[in-house]
């Protein structure tokens, strides 16, 4: 039941140095293969750095104030390839289909034993040279992956009361 996933996910900042097995990362990558984006463009790279010379050079180049990086055995870079794409609600489609493709991956790592944290928090150009991102592309969010060494607790989310509305404002 994907609700559990959603329940037990959680922002993992403390990683095991366990490499992720294939089967699992494929099963990873194909969960953001399918994410749905708009008019099905799939205007989107994900760079997958594991090599460790390569994320210590993104770390230090984009985000060194967040230490446990360092240890996570994967680092994910979501990059959109059409940055200058609109919808016809007004609203640029890139951060929307980015945000779903990492959702994505964020619940199949639950399923699969591992543990994600979203980074907003990041040097984007410093990353993009870390990385060889050309100039007019964008690089949305930065992701770790891996075994985590232990579990958050859950953290506190308002009553449904605070949130839903129900057909008019």
């Amino acid at each position: 039941m994907i609700l559990q996933e959603i329940k037990d996910r959680r922002s993992i900042r403390a990683y095991m140095p366990k490499p992720v097995e294939k089967e699992k990362m494929q099963r990873i990558l194909d969960a953001a293969r399918l994410a749905p984006t708009a008019k099905n463009l799939q205007d989107w790279k994900l760079l997958v750095v594991e090599d460790e010379l390569a994320r210590k050079e993104l770390v230090d180049a984009a985000s060194p104030h967040q230490a446990f990086l360092y240890t996570a055995p994967l680092l994910l870079a979501a990059v959109a390839l059409n940055p200058g794409y609109v919808m016809r609600c007004r609203q640029p489609a890139y951060p929307i289909d980015l945000a779903i493709v990492l959702d994505h991956i964020s619940l199949q790592a639950v399923r699969e034993g591992l543990g994600t944290c979203w980074i907003g928090s990041f040097d984007e150009e410093g990353a993009k040279k870390a990385l060889g991102v050309p100039d007019d592309l964008r690089i949305v969010q930065l992701m770790s992956l891996g075994y985590y060494k232990d579990l958050p607790p859950a953290r506190p989310r308002k009553d449904p009361d605070q949130l839903f509305k129900w057909n008019h404002w």
